[in-house]
C-alpha cells in the first residue's frame, strides 16, 4: 500500500497550504480549509485509509474517510473556495486575484491519479507543521502569480 502524508505548512484566511508526500518523496502542494474556516470542514490531522472514489463531478479520485462526513477528496482547484473542504493539489504556489493559491492544479491532479492508477486505497498521515517554516514575501512580488519561489523560506 502506497503511504501518503499531507505536511500542513502554512494556514491564513486564505487557507491551509502544505505538500503532499507519496513514498518519502514530494510529490504536490495541497490547499485546503483553514481550520477557523466556518463554511468550510478542514480534516482533522490523524491516520487515515483513503479509498477511491467514483461521483459525479469528480469520476475518479480518491475519498478520505472522516466520521460524518461524506466527499472529502482530492480534486483539482486553485484557491480555498474551491475546496468546499476537500484537498486540492497544485504544482506551485502563488496568487490568484489577490489569494494565496496553488496553481498549474488541474495537470497536478491528473499526475496524482496516474501514480495511484493500480491503486485501490492508501494510507495518509495529516500533519500539522504550522510556525516549523516561516513564509517572508518578497514584496515586489507581491501582485504576480509566483511559485514558492518567490519566497524566502527560513526553517525554524
Amino acid at each position: 500500500m502506497i503511504n501518503a502524508k499531507i505536511i500542513r505548512l502554512e494556514e491564513s484566511d486564505y487557507g491551509a497550504l502544505g505538500v503532499l508526500v507519496l513514498d518519502e518523496k514530494i510529490f504536490a502542494i495541497t490547499l485546503e480549509p483553514d481550520s477557523a474556516d466556518v463554511d468550510r470542514f478542514q480534516v482533522p490531522s490523524g491516520e487515515y485509509v483513503c479509498k477511491r472514489f467514483h461521483g459525479q463531478k469528480w469520476p475518479d479520485t480518491f475519498e478520505i474517510p472522516v466520521e460524518g462526513h461524506v466527499a472529502i477528496l482530492f480534486h483539482a482547484g486553485n484557491v480555498e473556495k474551491h475546496t468546499r473542504g476537500c484537498v486540492i493539489l497544485g504544482r506551485y504556489v502563488g496568487y490568484l486575484k489577490g489569494q494565496r493559491a496553488v496553481l498549474n492544479s488541474g495537470w497536478t491532479f491528473k499526475e496524482f491519479m496516474k501514480y495511484l492508477k493500480d491503486e485501490d486505497e492508501f494510507h495518509l498521515s495529516i500533519i500539522n507543521a504550522y510556525g516549523s517554516v516561516k513564509f517572508k514575501k518578497k514584496e515586489h512580488y507581491h501582485d504576480r502569480n509566483i511559485s514558492s519561489s518567490g519566497n524566502i523560506v527560513e526553517v525554524v
